[in-house]
């Protein structure tokens, strides 16, 4: 091989370490514990639950509402209609607006 094919492999292999060790670095979601996580967990399967967490400090009780209903009926997320309140109530718990716990 030539000086410039070792350099191109050298470059590549470098570039491959340096994104295996920064997806190695990501951390999974997790929800917090509590009454109604199981039923907040369906949110996943649309989703990721990063969602929630990037949400939480400017949604209330009626904006918690408000978006579930919007993945319902806009994006048709796959929630049974006796999970609703029970997920809403779990994301204001854990997750809503300090003001509203």
């Amino acid at each position: 091989m030539n000086t410039l094919t070792h350099m191109v492999a050298a470059a590549l292999s470098l570039g491959l370490v340096l994104v295996d060790s920064t997806a190695a670095q990501e951390s999974k979601v997790m929800l917090k514990e509590g009454l109604g996580k199981d039923k907040a967990m369906q949110c996943a399967a649309c989703h990721s639950l990063d969602y929630i967490q990037m949400n939480s400090p400017f949604l209330n009780k009626a904006g918690w509402s408000a978006s579930v209903a919007k993945m319902i009926n806009v994006f048709g997320a796959p929630i049974p209609t006796e999970d609703v309140e029970i997920i809403v109530n779990y994301l204001v718990q854990y997750y809503g607006k300090s003001t509203d716990k």
